[in-house]
């Protein structure tokens, strides 16, 4: 845009653009200037003369100094007080003033008769403004009627006795006041003008705002924890813990999430995802991913194709919602966690001398990707050792990798001792995660512990190698009323554990191949029966019909046992187990 040709039509500027001459680089103000001197020519074809524009006299509006002080404080919509003297003496409130806080005298000390002063936290500041010359301002203070301030205290210079009001006697004005303390009319002392603008309204809009955002918090937050486990279900042989903390101030939910499965024969499932963004949207992914899970895990598959599935239902979710996972199953019987990633951080473990190890490869790509076959991977997880599944949120930083992170988190965790949860606050501590956090924090920190004295006399195993053949069974429940016993059961649960390890041996004699085995198990909490061999195909539960003289040791088992179940091994055979809970 020409501004120049703009500007020489906008009021005012023709005046300025009729002084160029005809030599103006601008075209279009040539020719109003030339249009402007040609309607300037008198009939004798000459031009007018040009005053004196040094000599001319100039139209001005009153000075300054004749306005009255009085007048224009007393006009002001805004409370106005004027205090002068080392006491603060009231030398002036306008009618604002007496409108919000009443009449108030004037000659005597503010602290006396300005209370309203005192609740907004001004009296403190007088000093200061009279003492350093400099204005002070308290912003949205609150008085004891409800009403919110912001307060101005400016410093005023020595005046005039006649001065502070614009009048010659300012002892006849009530708002003025008189010199009561019987000093005579001359030059005053310094004081300071107190300027107070209600801000009422707008202090209610930003308290309702907060609160409104307060509570929008609240919301997400408890949204986003009742998509979370209410109470972490603890294994008879771990003890753990899980923190959640949302990132950010604002009310968006996130999509971190961790869970803990209990699987059956003293296995546990150990989970912990985070999908990518912040939003209803990505609480509600999660909230499906996490529920597939829970479903998955009941099938008891291994950790790759439980993450398999995830992938392949994340894409049917939202494809262009990027979520990563890291499932991982406990065994007690072999000490160890067998785990697959779908582009999760890897898991730490803290061994009991206080060595981090870290969880290695494989570890494929984000879930809903498509097209890359999971694998599971395996790290030790003896007794005395500490395992930490997390979610970015505690080691990521713009100011630095995230390896740099990890290795931050090994660290802090090689030092950490304690309870699960000890665990917990003392990694979130070190990593420097606070409410301010920009990002979700998930952690879920598993202990295994190294049982002692009394503590260990609760836990036993014990196993029998079945070669088949006709004198199998009978040595199953030989085996089986001999460790029973020793273990100090009731008669009742010992009868019904040989029962149950009779029925089991038998379904597998009758349908599996060998190898088989017989395991016992004791926990302080159940008792735990599990029979694998070499066939693959899973046993189920059915009504045998009354001719029928087999297919009922399944149904006996499931009557007997307050639980049972069955999975496939890893070497190509089957486990079938059932559990009965010990008596308190």
């Amino acid at each position: 845009m020409n501004f120049t040709r703009w500007s020489a039509r906008l009021p005012g500027t023709q005046r300025r653009a009729a002084a160029r001459d005809d030599r103006s680089p601008v075209p279009a103000a040539r020719a109003e200037y030339a249009q402007a001197q040609a309607a300037a020519t008198l009939p004798d074809g000459t031009l007018p003369a040009t005053p004196d524009t040094a000599s001319a006299p100039t139209a001005t509006g009153p000075a300054l100094d004749d306005l009255s002080a009085r007048e224009i404080l007393g006009r002001l919509p805004v409370a106005v007080a004027l205090l002068h003297g080392p006491d603060h003496r009231v030398a002036y409130v306008n009618e604002a003033y007496e409108t919000a806080f009443g009449p108030r005298p004037c000659g005597a000390p503010a602290a006396e008769t300005l209370p309203e002063l005192a609740e907004l936290s001004v009296l403190p500041l007088l000093d200061q403004v009279l003492r350093s010359g400099t204005a002070r301002t308290v912003k949205s203070r609150r008085t004891a009627g409800g009403s919110s301030y912001t307060v101005t205290c400016t410093p005023v210079a020595p005046w005039d006795s006649g001065e502070a009001t614009g009048t010659e006697n300012p002892k006849t004005d009530g708002r003025t006041g008189s010199r009561g303390d019987g000093r005579s009319e001359g030059k005053g002392e310094g004081g300071v003008l107190v300027y107070a603008a209600d801000v009422t309204d707008h202090a209610e809009a930003a308290e309702r705002l907060r609160t409104s955002e307060r509570r929008h918090r609240e919301t997400a937050v408890t949204l986003q924890r009742s998509l979370l486990p209410q109470e972490l279900e603890q294994p008879d042989d771990l003890r753990i813990a899980a923190t959640y903390q949302p990132g950010g101030t604002d009310a968006a939910v996130g999509g971190d999430w961790y869970d803990v499965i209990t699987l059956g024969a003293g296995r546990t499932a150990l989970v912990i995802g985070d999908v990518m963004g912040r939003g209803v949207r990505a609480a509600a992914v999660m909230g499906q991913l996490r529920t597939a899970v829970r479903a998955y895990a009941r099938l008891d598959l291994p950790p790759h194709e439980v993450i398999q599935l995830l992938d392949v239902l994340a894409s049917e979710i939202d494809a262009t919602q990027i979520a990563t996972c890291v499932y991982a199953v406990h065994d007690p019987n072999e000490g160890q966690l067998v785990y697959a990633s779908a582009g999760h951080l890897p898991i730490l473990v803290r061994d009991e001398d206080g060595t981090v190890e870290r969880a290695a490869d494989p570890t494929g790509p984000p879930l809903g990707t498509g097209g890359w076959i999971h694998t599971s991977g395996t790290i030790a997880l003896p007794p005395g050792s500490t395992a930490v599944l997390y979610t970015d949120g505690l080691v990521e930083r713009r100011s630095e990798d995230i390896d740099e992170g990890v290795a931050s988190l090994a660290r802090a965790l090689s030092g950490a001792k304690g309870s699960p949860q000890v665990v917990c606050d003392r990694l979130i501590r070190s990593l420097g995660v606070t409410a301010e956090h920009d990002d979700d924090v998930a952690v879920l920190v598993v202990q295994h512990p190294a049982r002692t004295g009394a503590d260990a006399e609760l836990f036993h195993n014990a196993a029998l190698d079945l070669l088949g053949g006709i004198e199998a069974a009978p040595r199953a429940r030989a085996f089986a009323t001999g460790v029973l016993t020793s273990w100090r059961f009731p008669a009742e649960l010992r009868d019904l554990g040989v029962l149950a390890t009779s029925e089991l041996v038998a379904n597998s004699l009758q349908h599996g191949t060998p190898p088989m085995c017989l395991g016992l198990r004791r926990t302080d909490r159940r008792l735990i029966i599990e029979v694998t061999d070499g066939d693959d195909h899973l046993p189920r539960r059915r009504q045998a019909e009354p001719a029928d003289e087999a297919g009922r040791g399944i149904e006996i088992i499931a009557s007997i046992a307050t639980s049972w179940g069955s999975r496939r091994t890893p070497g190509g055979g089957k486990a079938v187990w059932c559990e009965f809970a010990l008596p308190r």
